[in-house]
C-alpha cells in the first residue's frame, strides 16, 4: 500500500487503508524478512496518512527492538498521523506470516512491549494490536494463552497471523470469543468475517492483484509496443484521482498575474 493505492481505496468507499509490511518491502524490491527500518516504514506511512481521510492502520513489525525501541516507534508512527499499529511477537529477524522459518520471543517478553507501547501513545484513541505469530511455530494451544495475556496487558485488539483455512478462522472466534480480534486474509468475505465477530479484516492480497495487472501491461508493451488504455487507464485517470484540477485552481487563486 502507497499513497496512491490508499487515493483509490478511498475514491472507491472504503472506510479504512491498510499499509502492509510485505507491500512496503515488495515496493523496495525485498520480500517480507524484516529488510526495512522503522523510518523507511514511517517515511511510507506519512505519505498514506497525507493523502487520505480516513483511518490508516500500519504494520509496525516487532517494534524494531526491544520495549524502550517500541516505545520510539509508536511514538514515530503516531507522530506520522496513523490510526494504528500491530506489533508482533516474532523474534528478529521478522518473517511473514506465511513464510517458513518463523521464531517467536518468550510470551512475557511481548505483554511487555505491548505495556510500553500502551504507555507511549499520546492519544489513547490510537490503536495497539497484539499481533501473534505463534500458531505456525508452538501451536494454537500457546497462542491462545499468548493472546490472552496479550489482551489482558491491554491490547486493543488481538491478531493471529498465518490463518490458512475457514476451519482455523473459525476456531480463532470460537476460543476467543470475547476478544476483539482482527483478520488478515482472504479466504472468507467481509460479511462472513463480521458474522463471526471479527472487528478489523485486513486484505493484503490487492498486493498480488497490482503485481498480475502492472505484469500483464509490461508483456503486453513488450509484445505488441503499445498498451491499451481502454483495459488499463490513462494518465488522466491517476491525475484526476490525485486532485490536479485542484492544483490548477490553486495556482490561479495565488498567481501573482
Amino acid at each position: 500500500m502507497n499513497a496512491l493505492h490508499a487515493r483509490i481505496a478511498e475514491s472507491v468507499g472504503f472506510d479504512a487503508v491498510y499499509m502492509t509490511g510485505a507491500g512496503t518491502s515488495a515496493e523496495k524490491g525485498f520480500p517480507d524478512v524484516g529488510m526495512l527500518t522503522m523510518t523507511e516504514m514511517v517515511t511510507n506511512d506519512k505519505y498514506i496518512a497525507n493523502a487520505v481521510d480516513i483511518p490508516v492502520i500500519c504494520d509496525a513489525d516487532t517494534g524494531y527492538g526491544n520495549a524502550l525501541t517500541t516505545q520510539r516507534t509508536v511514538r514515530e508512527y503516531e507522530a506520522a498521523g496513523v490510526a494504528g499499529i500491530h506489533i508482533e511477537d516474532q523474534a528478529f529477524p521478522k518473517k511473514c506470516g506465511f513464510f517458513e522459518g518463523k521464531q517467536v520471543v518468550p510470551m512475557e517478553e511481548h505483554v511487555q512491549k505491548i505495556r510500553a507501547a500502551l504507555d507511549a501513545r499520546r492519544d489513547p484513541d490510537f490503536v495497539i494490536i497484539a499481533r501473534c505469530d505463534a500458531y505456525a511455530v508452538t501451536g494454537w494451544e500457546d497462542t491462545v494463552r499468548r493472546c490472552k495475556s496479550y489482551r489482558e496487558a491491554g491490547a486493543d485488539l488481538v491478531f493471529v497471523d498465518g490463518i490458512k483455512s475457514v476451519e482455523d478462522l473459525e476456531i480463532y472466534a470460537r476460543d476467543l470469543p470475547d476478544m476483539p480480534r482482527m483478520y488478515n486474509g482472504d479466504l472468507a468475505n467481509t460479511r462472513d468475517v463480521d458474522a463471526m465477530g471479527y472487528k478489523l479484516m485486513i486484505c493484503g492480497s490487492t498486493i498480488w492483484l497490482i503485481y498480475k495487472q502492472l505484469k500483464a501491461s509490461f508483456e503486453e508493451l513488450k509484445e505488441t509496443g503499445r498498451v491499451d488504455p481502454e483495459r488499463f487507464g490513462t494518465r488522466w485517470d491517476v491525475a484526476d484521482l490525485l486532485g490536479l484540477d485542484e492544483v490548477y485552481e490553486l495556482e490561479r487563486k495565488y498567481s501573482a498575474e
